[in-house]
């Protein structure tokens, strides 16, 4: 897993807004205190989002970008780019490689996190579809798209110079193999789930789940009693 000394920027592909809060924003929240320049893509709006069915959807995906963007500055993160794909609608085709290419291309990023690619049939409600094919994307764009001058010839020709990304790292991979301590940035985490209000009915109840979840994964790795961590599966992609 590369140190954050060792990385210039990195690029966080995610489905909705909040799933980088939820799965990563204390790892965000190092690599930006060590001066790595961050960009989140999210590939929807959200709009499928929340509990309030007064709330017309496209006002919702407005709320939504407003909301991450908030997210982001909580953690030292100003450049976000939403690619509009249909929230619940987000499938692992040409199109949605094409775009995460550009991306890539246009943040030349030595780390990419993201999603899981995989089902984890232990866990409904972490292989939300939209995080599989956003994860299966985000995969295939790495490689071989992104470093591959003959892919989307079309990007090429518009500037977007070919690209390979050193690492990818996986969000909550149920074989994950590095852990993150994150306890001094637990704070910034919270507030930064915090500023989804649109999505919490309860967000003292949601603070206190999360706060038990990243102790328990510090425990697991055997960090000193009292941390907080975040863990990923991190692939070598050069």
């Amino acid at each position: 897993m590369l140190k954050p000394e060792d990385i210039e920027r990195a690029l966080v592909i995610t489905a909705h807004p909040d799933d980088v809060d939820f799965g990563a924003a204390g790892t965000v929240a190092n690599l930006t205190d060590a001066g790595v320049v961050v960009t989140y893509c999210l590939v929807t709006d959200g709009e499928a989002g929340g509990y309030d069915q007064a709330i017309e959807r496209t006002r919702m995906a407005a709320i939504r970008r407003e909301e991450q963007t908030k997210a982001g500055a909580e953690v030292g993160v100003a450049d976000l780019c939403f690619l509009g794909y249909a929230d619940g609608g987000v499938e692992f085709n040409l199109d949605l490689r094409h775009g995460l290419s550009r991306v890539i291309r246009r943040c030349r990023p030595q780390v990419v996190i993201t999603q899981s690619p995989h089902i984890n049939l232990a866990s409904v409600y972490g292989s939300h579809a939209d995080h599989v094919a956003t994860g299966q994307g985000v995969w295939a764009a790495v490689y071989p798209d992104a470093r591959n001058p003959f892919a989307f010839p079309e990007l090429l020709t518009s500037g977007y110079e070919p690209w390979s990304v050193d690492e990818i790292w996986v969000v909550n991979h149920d074989q994950s193999n590095e852990t993150v301590d994150i306890t001094r940035q637990v704070e910034r985490k919270i507030r930064a789930l915090r500023c989804h209000v649109s999505q919490h009915r309860d967000p003292d109840a949601l603070e206190q789940r999360v706060r038990e979840w990243f102790v328990s994964n510090a425990r697991e790795a055997g960090l000193p009693e009292g941390s907080s961590a975040e863990r990923f599966y991190v692939v070598d992609a050069r």
